[in-house]
């Protein structure tokens, strides 16, 4: 192992030590009151207050064919103002930056994908964590520079894990060492059908981020940084570690729905 490699993963066992201790008393309280009161409802249940939607092809702010809306307290991805999906990728992004939290999101897939879409994209989104802001992306990118928390539904046959990582414009370390791929799968079960999943993310700055579904965690990794490529075109932002960003919600060609978007801010404890 490169020394250099080797010292980063001993600095982020040592941050870790604290947090550690964190996530030990939140586990032990895990539904508690307290925690549950202390969650911030990133999603009001009404309107896009507090998020900005980006779309590939136009300018952040612009929600094209009204792709994200509210509808009955629900948080949905809709396509029927597409004639073809023609690559128009988009994300809704928090306003606000995070870097320590634990983030809950309850999704589910619904309908039919859009015609003229990639095959991979069928019941796919995600969570991208850490991301640029909307306004720093260029006008035609895809994908924000982030970390991504996979989403994927079942065909009704065939496995295929949800919540696994992916990473656009971004590198990590799976088991203390460099995942050069740009997507590694969780062992997470299939959820087949239009049932709801909810998805918990522990994210500890540049550090370490956890993958959970159902109080087993699915996926760990760490050594998060800015490098790589599956982002088109490619931003013009420094490499260096991966600490805070924007949180958002992706559109990827098939309906998505999400009526829990909850985050525990963990950044104080830190002081």
């Amino acid at each position: 192992m490169h020394p250099i490699l080797h010292l980063n993963i001993i600095q982020t066992v040592m941050r870790n030590l604290f947090f550690l201790l964190i996530m030990i008393g939140l586990a032990s309280c895990a539904g508690s009151n307290k925690e549950t009161e202390n969650r911030i409802q990133l999603f009001n249940g009404e309107n896009l207050d507090g998020w900005t939607v980006k779309i590939t092809g136009y300018p952040a702010g612009e929600n094209f064919g009204n792709t994200f809306r509210v509808e009955n307290g629900i948080l949905k991805v809709c396509y029927d103002a597409y004639d073809t999906f023609d690559n128009r990728f988009g994300h809704i992004f928090t306003n606000e930056k995070y870097s320590h939290y634990k983030l809950w999101v309850e999704y589910r897939f619904t309908g039919e994908q859009v015609a003229g879409s990639p095959e991979w994209a069928y019941r796919n989104s995600g969570a991208m964590l850490h991301c640029q802001s909307p306004q720093s992306m260029d006008i035609n990118q895809d994908f924000p520079v982030s970390i991504e928390a996979q989403m994927l539904g079942g065909n009704g046959t065939d496995e295929r894990a949800t919540g696994s990582v992916c990473t656009p414009g971004t590198e990590i370390c799976i088991d203390g060492k460099p995942y050069g791929e740009h997507c590694y799968s969780s062992r997470s079960k299939t959820y087949h059908g239009d049932r709801w999943v909810t998805l918990e993310m522990v994210v500890l700055g540049d550090s370490i981020v956890h993958h959970i579904i159902d109080g087993d965690t699915i996926l760990s990794y760490t050594h998060l940084t800015v490098g790589g490529g599956n982002v088109n075109p490619v931003p013009a932002i420094p490499f260096g570690t991966l600490s805070e960003g924007h949180i958002s919600l992706q559109s990827e060609s098939h309906p998505v729905e999400f009526r829990k978007v909850e985050l525990l801010n963990l950044s104080e404890k830190r002081r």
